[in-house]
């Protein structure tokens, strides 16, 4: 996909980058960073340690890896932006580095040391995992069902799963894996550094992350943005549910842009192209191609569809179509660590269903109301078969400064308008919301001038628009990065 065309290119500007500068006098020791997948001259890294559960600060301490891309002008130095993402499960120590090749502007760079890091749980930051086999990880997040049976056959995947993760090495680890948990390490990150208050840049899994700091930390949070947004409860069932809401939103998109290329064979129409989809998925169902399934082919459309470029996914559709297989999606880090991870904050969060029935119910709703995706976003999961929570939800507020920004794509596929428009709620008065009339997942920075200008204007002197605002669509200039694209499938 486009992230590999982006790091491939990125490769070669930093073949001639200079050494990363000197690093400045902190209470953390700075040094090189791991090899990765994405090259990282300009970053520096180092490893801290924080209390496994908060609770017992005393007790066992997990690592968390940090880097920092410094600003080179420490006269117009503000502070420390901190960045996420998205996931859960997804790494996010090389994510500064990444944001600078993305053409995040030299005035925010300028402004701030970036810091990245490695949420708890995942990457290089003491990793769980659920030993998952190469078979339980290709059924994927969203396994389509066709009926009450389907469920019940999903019900005893999920539960095998669930008691993998606690006979796991690090099964002791997963009820601290949390995103409450997480904001307490940035808040230590951040007097780590020696700062009285932080910045924030977080998109998708990482709005609920960013949500949570200025709720639970409201006096040492600075300037805020929320980029594409899960709504006040996190990755709840809700937010698992509104996949189904997102991919009906965005998908006219998609069968509009097939219908006006017919070199790909899709339909010459959007209703053409749609009944494709039905027709691709119910044919994989029954004989599938490269181990592509029906279920997997719709997990394979929905994560298309958060690039703003949609031409690789048409692509995918177009060998399927004739027998072939797509293009090898891939995902930064250990693909069982993303899992297993995510599992450990999607269902430590917040308490899910216990009933096999009430998923066999939502299932049948949501497959009516949400043809695409409904059956499969509603289906059950491990977090079904989880222990119940070790704190309840933060429930987010208006309490604290006026200094959040959020900002969304109107036609989001992982993260709806409707989303946002609730956390926007929530928030009240501390929040503005900045939309753009345009589809994908991710905004800032990307193809819409508007929508980069709003956010970079408020990390860099801190004006929000007076009132919640809209940007006009724009298309894209040739070569323009799609910063859609990068998220792929992590919200």
């Amino acid at each position: 996909m486009l992230r590999e065309a982006l790091l491939t290119a990125a490769v070669a500007v930093l073949g001639a980058t200079a050494a990363p500068p000197a690093a400045a006098t902190t209470g953390l020791p700075w040094g090189p960073c791991p090899a990765g997948a994405f090259p990282v001259p300009d970053l520096q890294c180092t490893t801290m340690r924080v209390p496994l559960d908060y609770r017992d600060p005393g007790g066992r301490t997990i690592d968390v890896a940090v880097s920092r891309l410094p600003s080179k002008h420490p006269e117009k130095r503000r502070g420390v932006l901190f960045t996420n993402p998205g996931g859960p499960g997804g790494v996010g120590l090389d994510y500064p580095q990444l944001l600078k090749y993305l053409k995040l502007p030299e005035s925010v760079l300028d402004t701030y040391d970036v810091i990245g890091f490695d949420p708890r749980g995942v990457g290089r930051s003491t990793p769980v995992t659920c030993d998952l086999t190469p078979a339980q990880l290709a059924i994927g997040n969203l396994p389509y069902a066709h009926g009450p049976a389907d469920v019940v056959k999903q019900a005893k995947l999920a539960k095998t799963e669930a008691q993998q993760c606690r006979d796991a090495a690090t099964g002791s680890m997963l009820p601290y894996v949390t995103t409450a948990n997480t904001a307490r390490d940035m808040d230590r990150i951040r007097a780590a550094l020696g700062e009285s208050t932080l910045s924030y840049l977080g998109g998708s899994y990482g709005t609920y992350l960013g949500a949570v700091y200025t709720t639970m930390f409201p006096d040492r949070s600075d300037r805020i943005v929320l980029d594409s947004n899960l709504g006040p409860g996190g990755y709840d069932i809700t937010a698992m549910r509104a996949f189904a809401r997102g991919m009906e939103d965005r998908f006219p998109d998609f069968a509009k842009f097939a219908a006006a290329h017919p070199e790909y064979g899709l339909g010459r129409t959007p209703a053409q192209v749609t009944a494709k989809f039905h027709e691709l998925a119910a044919r994989l169902d029954r004989a599938p191609v490269a181990d592509v399934t029906g279920s997997i082919f719709r997990g394979l459309t929905f994560g298309g569809l958060y690039a703003t470029d949609l031409a690789p996914l048409a692509s995918d559709w177009q060998a399927l179509d004739n027998g072939r297989p797509p293009q090898p999606a891939t995902l930064p880090g250990s693909v069982e660590n993303v899992f297993a991870a995510r599992f450990a904050v999607i269902c430590g969060d917040s308490a899910w269903p216990r009933s096999v029935g009430t998923y066999q119910v939502n299932v049948a709703v949501d497959r009516v109301r949400y043809p695409l995706l409904g059956a499969a976003a509603a289906n059950i999961s491990a977090c079904a078969y989880w222990a119940p929570p070790k704190e309840p939800p933060v429930r987010i507020t208006g309490r604290g400064p006026a200094n959040v920004l959020l900002v969304q794509n109107e036609r989001d596929p992982a993260t709806p308008l409707v989303n946002a428009l609730e956390l926007r709620s929530a928030f009240g008065e501390r929040a503005r919301m900045v939309t753009v009339d345009q589809g994908g997942h991710g905004v800032y920075p990307g193809a819409n001038q508007c929508g980069n200008t709003a956010v970079t204007n408020f990390l860099v002197t801190g004006e929000r628009p007076a009132h919640d605002a809209r940007c006009a669509a724009q298309a894209p200039a040739p070569g323009e990065n799609d910063g859609g694209s990068l998220r792929f499938f992590r919200s």
